[in-house]
């Protein structure tokens, strides 16, 4: 009974914040003052363990694969869909889903989780399982260096309960090994990835050579299309849609295969993974498509330089109409003059705290600029104005914060059931 009171401030809090335009973490923030040992107590009630998801880029899309793939097999899962990754976000999450007494009616929690707090939720909630995507430069203002990522993560995969899925493919990660936890890794074929205008974008270290081929992958992408991937796994191929354009959504695919594979065990039917991609809608913002002006608008989100670029690798080349626009959420965008914007011709308006910045990197890389509107609801404005497309999509290219403004204006606040 002492969960009562607690759980009813919180869910107040929570309906108070969804009046607002949205979900928030302060009420997690607020039922952990009030209760420390919240997370800990629903842990413990899950009977096929938790799963953790970690990566650079990549994890609200593979939390949301490895859900689906558990739900077309019958499993109830629990998740965090909008990407809350914190420990209060996490508890926010919770809210809706636990009894005014604390009970949890899951079977496996599928969780992404922020690097720098990984280690701590682990010893909070005891992971069963643990998927290590990627290092890829990644918010140096926070982390400073690649490495210190890499370590967060590899400390964290230490303290799974059995298992550790990790990626062939970067250097950082390949190298994991345990006695007593199962390994699987998961990447692409060399084949694919050196049909990938930019690569896979994984960071460099320099303290370790990567022998690609000593590591058999237990899944791995073996063909893209842009609309699909085929992903070798437990003998077979598997033909799979793919809820968004690019070879990082099919390396996130692999990824979530190995990661059910390993949740279901002998229960795992590659029918039933076929199907639920099929199903599958975008993880909120990625790839999402949003009704404007009798058109889509489509969502590219980007946080750093590697998921821009291999998000702007998987564009249609050169695109009808497109916007483009980071906010102060991304504070240092220096490494925007690294970035190939070559499937870029124009952008039609720039957009966002950082929108000059932007222009000046796009036109030192020859792609034309049609206007700069910082503010971003006149930005979308302006989009609206263009007129239709031939292909009835305008492209927004932008980061978490202005994905959220953007979703606001376009008629869609809700974040807690987005995905």
């Amino acid at each position: 009974m002492r969960f009562v009171i607690p759980i009813l401030i919180g869910r107040i809090l929570r309906a108070i914040a969804r009046t607002r335009g949205g979900g928030s973490a302060y009420p997690g923030f607020v039922l952990l003052k009030l209760v420390p040992d919240f997370l800990s107590h629903v842990a413990r009630q899950f009977p096929n363990g938790i799963v953790f998801v970690l990566g650079s880029n990549g994890k609200s899309t593979t939390t949301h694969m490895i859900s689906e793939i558990m739900r077309a097999h019958g499993r109830r899962v629990f998740t965090n869909p909008t990407g809350a990754n914190l420990p209060q976000g996490i508890t926010s999450a919770l809210l809706s889903e636990v009894s005014l007494t604390g009970r949890l009616k899951s079977d496996i929690g599928i969780l992404e989780v922020d690097e720098a707090f990984a280690v701590e939720l682990a010893g909070i909630l005891r992971p069963t399982t643990v998927t290590m995507l990627n290092v890829q430069v990644d918010q140096l203002y926070r982390f400073y260096e690649t490495e210190r990522v890499a370590k967060m993560m590899l400390d964290t995969a230490a303290l799974a309960a059995s298992t550790v899925v990790t990626n062939r493919d970067d250097q950082f990660l390949t190298a994991f090994t345990s006695d007593d936890k199962r390994v699987l890794r998961f990447g692409a074929s060399p084949e694919v990835v050196a049909a990938s205008p930019n690569g896979l974008q994984n960071a460099d270290d320099f303290s370790a050579a990567l022998d690609r081929a000593a590591e058999p992958a237990d899944a791995e992408v073996v063909g893209v299309a842009p609309d699909g991937a085929r992903i070798a796994i437990g003998g077979e191929e598997i033909a799979v849609r793919l809820p968004a354009r690019g070879l990082h959504y099919a390396v996130d695919a692999a990824a979530a295969m190995a990661t059910a594979r390993v949740a279901l065990g002998s229960a795992f039917d590659a029918s039933r993974v076929t199907a639920a991609f099929a199903g599958m809608k975008p993880a909120y913002g990625r790839g999402e498509r949003l009704p404007i002006a009798g058109e889509f608008a489509e969502f590219t989100m980007f946080k750093n330089a590697a998921s821009l670029q291999l998000n702007l690798d998987a564009l249609p080349e050169h695109p009808e109409q497109v916007l483009m626009a980071i906010d102060e959420g991304t504070p240092d965008i220096s490494w925007i003059y690294d970035i190939d914007f070559s499937r870029l011709d124009h952008v039609d308006v720039v957009s966002g705290d950082k929108a000059w910045q932007i222009a000046l990197a796009l036109e030192h890389s020859g792609v034309s600029i049609g206007s700069v509107e910082p503010d971003v609801e006149t930005a979308i404005n302006r989009m609206s104005a263009l007129g239709p497309t031939q292909s009835g999509t305008k492209h927004f290219i932008v980061n978490y914060e202005i994905m959220m403004i953007a979703r606001r204006s376009l008629g869609h606040p809700d974040l807690e059931n987005a995905a």
